[in-house]
């Protein structure tokens, strides 16, 4: 008999295509006994779906259900719940991995669960290829170049606060586009960067989309899309 707890992992799957998560995040997945992994509160979950290639069929697995709007995420009762059920494993002595979207850090929901946890448990953190990252990729739009400043916004915030935040802007990405995207596409002309701005919606997923922003039209855009902007178009001009 041992009283070794367990430890928590936080592993980042990447942006979408299964192939993209790392050595480091593939030896974990398959070598804890335990996966915990995010969903809305019906349905699939997507960090599962993009891991499920390299899940053995033994394991034991936690599922986080959680409403997926902005009113009422983060859900600290389902994060609290789920730190439980977690807790009681890693006390059993079992290592639990819990998957996440990208990377954990990044946005990543695992922070709640990071927060309630690192004061009475062993937790390891292993970054995932990000949605930026695959974006730029996807795009064949490099970031940013020498000194550029590279700035991530919210598309959830206020158009005035985008606004000004865009105002100076020589790289940016701008991200959780869904209902915004007609707000977004306002700032952007107001700016007069609209012809600077590259869309993709799903990127390194089968259902990949790219776009010049000009070209897309619309108010509303899925959850999973992302708008690059460069001042100066290509970053290495």
């Amino acid at each position: 008999m041992t009283n070794k707890t367990g430890k928590l992992i936080g592993v980042g799957v990447g942006p979408g295509d299964p192939d993209l998560i790392t050595l480091k995040a593939l030896k974990a997945i398959q070598a804890a006994p335990v996966i915990a992994w995010p969903a809305g509160l019906e349905g699939p979950s997507l960090a599962r779906t993009i891991a499920a290639p390299h899940i053995n069929e033994d394991k034991i697995e936690i599922a986080i259900r959680m409403p997926m709007v902005a009113e009422r995420f983060p859900a600290a009762q389902v994060y609290d719940e789920a730190a439980l059920k977690i807790g009681a494993q890693l006390n059993a002595g079992n290592d639990v991995v819990v998957l996440c979207e990208g990377d954990p850090f990044f946005y990543g929901s695992f922070m709640y669960l990071y927060g309630r946890m690192v004061n009475d448990f062993s937790i390891e953190v292993i970054p995932g290829v990000s949605s930026i990252m695959a974006t730029a990729a996807a795009v064949g739009a490099p970031l940013a170049s020498r000194n550029d400043i590279m700035t991530v916004l919210p598309a959830p915030l206020d158009e005035e606060t985008l606004f000004l935040r865009l105002r100076n802007v020589e790289a940016a990405a701008i991200i959780k586009l869904g209902k915004n995207l007609g707000k977004v596409r306002n700032v952007l002309e107001r700016h007069d960067l609209i012809n600077c701005a590259r869309y993709i919606e799903h990127a390194t997923m089968d259902n990949q989309s790219v776009k010049p922003m000009c070209d897309v039209i619309g108010e509303t855009a899925p959850y999973f899309s992302m708008i690059l902007v460069h001042k100066r178009i290509d970053a290495w001009k």
